[in-house]
């Protein structure tokens, strides 16, 4: 306070030539049209001081050099993020009241950034985001149940991963069918979804589960209305696709007998990491031939819809070398598989960072 009062001396000084300072003042001295702000290089923690102040605006600069170069904006509306406030009003995913919640979201966004963002992408890996948030209770809202989760204290592992993934689809459906309807048309970009499993992928193709997943989960797992089927089916333009490994997969119908049954019972499979005997302790092993497969199933079975591969990159130890022969030689074999897919659309890289163990030789 002491230092806006300074400041706020040297305004007068500087302006009207008078020495008038006073150390007693609030916010209700000043007009409500006056406001006070701030500047930061450090947004993440100090944003949240801001706020805590009770300051009204926040200058920032726009990065000219990343700006001007020309490169595709693609957006993504949710990345394993939600308003507090929504979670703490009705339970953020877990309600239907989330849906017309993110379509205003949504609303704002393609409002404001459509003229310059020409690919939208809706949620990020929905059915990776109910697994860590509801079932195994590792990222927020941190919902679990014992024995399946980490550390809980509310949730439910056997159904809540369902509910949330269902509510986020219906979401989505609504956002594409409000980008399609309202701005596609003069805007001239595209919607789609990043999906991770066959859970996601089939009810925005065929407009519901599998057959075989909703005999498995039973009531559990929410029903589209015919409505809702309707919406929801044909609701992208792409897919956006994540691919990190391969795997083989082994039926375990045996999970499918136990009585207090979780998600990943229901899918009544074993799956084993297709490893190369080459592989460096940390990494990836590095099987293009899955991705490749993994698109010709997408040919084959989803009517071979546009592609955007949005991750897929090797993880290597923190602190490593700057001779980065692994991912070098990751790119270079996905890379190079893809050419056999030439169909895809583009291809990213995640660059993914992970901790040396302890135990170790640095």
């Amino acid at each position: 306070m002491a230092s806006l009062s300074f400041l706020l001396c040297l305004v007068l000084i500087n302006t009207v030539g008078l020495i008038l300072c006073v150390e007693q003042f609030n916010r209700d001295d000043f007009p409500p049209h006056f406001v006070f702000g701030s500047g930061s290089s450090a947004y993440q923690e100090d944003i949240q001081l801001m706020v805590e102040t009770g300051l009204e605006a926040y200058r920032f600069s726009i990065s000219w050099s990343r700006l001007i170069p020309r490169i595709q904006p693609h957006v993504t509306l949710v990345h394993d993020d939600l308003p507090q406030a929504l979670e703490d009003e009705y339970g953020g995913w877990l309600s239907r009241n989330v849906v017309k919640d993110f379509t205003v979201y949504a609303d704002v966004c393609f409002r404001n950034f459509g003229d310059r963002v020409l690919h939208w992408t809706t949620f990020n890996e929905v059915n990776i985001f109910a697994l860590a948030g509801y079932y195994f209770g590792l990222t927020p809202p941190q919902r679990c149940s014992p024995p399946f989760g980490t550390n809980c204290s509310n949730g439910n592992s056997s159904s809540e991963p369902y509910i949330a993934a269902h509510n986020i689809l219906l979401a989505h459906a609504s956002a594409a069918n409000l980008y399609k309807n309202k701005y596609q048309g003069r805007q001239q970009g595209f919607i789609g979804i990043n999906i991770y499993t066959y859970w996601i992928i089939n009810p925005v193709v065929f407009g519901d589960y599998p057959e075989i997943m909703k005999k498995n989960a039973g009531i559990r797992i929410p029903a589209f209305t015919e409505l809702e089927s309707k919406q929801v089916k044909g609701s992208f333009d792409f897919i956006g696709v994540n691919h990190y490994g391969t795997y083989y997969v082994k039926d375990d119908t045996n999970s499918l007998k136990m009585d207090n049954r979780d998600v990943m019972a229901d899918l009544a499979i074993q799956t084993i990491l297709v490893e190369q005997g080459d592989t460096p302790p940390g990494e990836l092993p590095i099987t293009p031939s899955g991705l490749v497969g993994l698109l010709e199933y997408f040919q084959q079975f989803y009517g071979n819809p546009p592609i955007y591969i949005h991750e897929n990159g090797q993880r290597t130890y923190r602190n490593t070398t700057l001779q980065d022969i692994g991912r070098v030689r990751h790119m270079h074999g996905y890379i190079g598989g893809l050419l056999d897919a030439v169909r895809t659309r583009s291809h990213g890289i995640w660059l993914i960072n992970l901790q040396k163990p302890v135990n170790e030789e640095t």
